[in-house]
């Protein structure tokens, strides 16, 4: 075989090469799909909510609509962060963090942050309020990513690679705290240090890490009654005093996990979705799945994301590969993000974690949480355009 049939003609590329789609469409259609699923899902789970006297105001579709809007809204600033090169996206890496560092001290300020059953976390914006704990997930995995790049030959120093970033890990965990949001403070502390291991960060430095967070968690479950009580109970859910106490969300979890069975009771046909599970449309929204669609249902859903936790290490893979060290970081930051909250949200269903409220990635009801997991899809696609581009010689 000639060396000019080999490349494929006389522009020096490979027959087949061109036809590469631009974008991974498989991955495309997963996430689409589990969106779309998740929209059908949040119809399901909060249409009987309207029968209830705290929500009789709202109606059957109020969930479902905002719910579908937020998507709109994720949609539109996926095809923005699409456009905008990893080499920009590393460049306002700090800014937005330090941005995002700014607004979760606003959202601490009364009279501003808006205040929910004890916790404030939300920002209002007239008709819609905004998280900003969600947008720091997104600033995490690039201010994680950029850090990593740029003490690249630190790693190895305690004072140069390892204090930096607990110092910002304690600044953001304080500030979440006092919210409190525990569970995003986990996933946030686990996509920081999950990338400063893959970025090649001392064995002990890193192990140092992991033992004084673990320490620190369970010292803030050990000081909070309220915490404390949530561990025993999830030890214990079917203690009557339990289970009809602060185990009570987690014992009809798996009630309706129980009824689904192999197959489920079919689409819409949930019970505990009628006023009995607490949260069925957002942090339980499994349990629902689980009981309208069976052990088949949340297994194919637990595939779709393994698919895309798969490829964003992938992706991540093949651009450090091709020495894009920081958008092969953010594509398995985002992977990260995605693996660690659904395995915290279905864990907690199942029984298998104490209860934390954490919605499920582009599934539960949310609004700044889904437009920011459909901006973090748009971070992996991106990373894997560029990829693409480079693999047929275009710079990108």
């Amino acid at each position: 075989m000639s060396l000019f049939s080999t490349l494929g003609g006389s522009g020096g590329v490979r027959a087949g090469r061109t036809s590469m789609p631009l974008f991974d469409t498989t991955l495309i259609v997963v996430c689409i799909s589990l969106v779309l699923f998740g929209l059908l899902m949040v119809y399901s789970a909060s249409i009987a909510l309207a029968d209830g006297p705290r929500y009789e105001a709202y109606g059957r579709y109020y969930f479902v609509i905002r719910h579908g809007v937020f998507i709109a809204i994720g949609l539109v600033a996926a095809l923005l962060a699409l456009t905008v090169p990893m080499k920009v996206w590393e460049q306002l890496a700090m800014p937005l963090f330090l941005a995002c560092v700014v607004l979760l001290v606003i959202v601490l300020i009364p009279g501003i942050g808006r205040e929910v059953n004890g916790a404030r976390r939300w920002l209002p914006l007239g008709i819609v309020n905004f998280q900003p704990s969600e947008l720091m997930k997104v600033a995490v995995v690039l201010f994680a990513a950029d850090y990593t790049v740029r003490k690249q030959q630190h790693m190895h120093s305690f004072f140069r690679g390892f204090v930096p970033m607990c110092c910002a890990l304690a600044v953001v965990g304080i500030l979440l705290l006092l919210e409190p949001d525990l569970g995003a403070f986990m996933v946030i502390v686990a996509i920081a240090i999950g990338l400063l291991f893959i970025g090649g960060i001392n064995g002990k430095l890193f192990t140092l890490l992991l033992g004084s967070l673990v320490t620190s968690f369970l010292a803030l479950i050990w000081l909070s009654p309220w915490r404390r009580e949530r561990l025993f109970v999830y030890l214990d859910p079917w203690n009557p005093e339990n289970a009809y106490g602060s185990a009570y969300q987690l014992s009809h979890s798996l009630i309706a996990l129980g009824r689904g069975e192999w197959f489920g009771v079919g689409l819409g046909s949930s019970v505990e979705k009628l006023h009995y599970l607490p949260e069925a449309h957002t942090d339980f929204i499994v349990a629902v799945i689980g009981e309208e669609l069976g052990f088949v249902g949340v297994a194919a859903l637990i595939c779709a994301f393994a698919f895309v936790v798969w490829r964003g290490f992938e992706i991540g893979r093949q651009a450090i590969a091709m020495d894009r060290t920081f958008s092969g970081l953010v594509a398995q930051g985002v992977a990260l993000w995605f693996g660690v909250q659904t395995f915290i949200n279905i864990g907690v269903c199942i029984g298998l974690l104490p209860t934390k409220g954490l919605t499920l990635p582009m599934v539960s009801y949310g609004g700044t949480g889904i437009v920011m997991n459909i901006v973090a899809v748009a971070l992996m696609l991106r990373v894997d355009h560029e990829n693409r581009n480079l693999m047929r010689g275009k710079r990108t």
